[in-house]
């Protein structure tokens, strides 16, 4: 398979979880799939995001997406969208966020466990 071929496939596997996350945010309104699974599939869009750009292995890559998604909560429990100026806008408040947890960063870690498995199933 070519690389443009595999961006191609990354680009529509990332649309494809954006818009379930999108679907979650608008239809699902529960105490699982919306807070757990919604926080899982953030790592996923940043993984195909990633890989549509720079479709080459790396074995690191689930790390250092963990690393930025931490960074992100941490800057949530900080207020940074406000801090910016960019409280008054609510679609600066849905995409960086505004609560820090410590279950997003577990979802976050589960989700870059599956990363990792992925990307390191055919790595000798």
């Amino acid at each position: 398979m070519n690389k443009t071929s595999d961006r191609i496939k990354y680009l529509i596997s990332a649309i494809i979880i954006i818009s379930a996350e999108v679907f979650i945010a608008v239809f699902v309104n529960d105490d699982f799939i919306r807070p757990y699974v919604g926080d899982m599939l953030v790592v996923f869009v940043l993984y195909f995001l990633y890989k549509t750009l720079f479709p080459k292995k790396n074995k690191n890559l689930p790390f250092y997406i963990f690393i930025l998604s931490v960074i992100i909560e941490i800057l949530q429990g900080i207020n940074i969208v406000d801090i910016l100026g960019l409280g008054d806008i609510k679609f600066f408040r849905i995409l960086i966020g505004t609560n820090f947890d410590i279950k997003d960063i577990l979802c976050y870690l589960i989700g870059c466990m599956i990363l990792y498995y992925i990307e390191n199933k055919n790595i000798k």
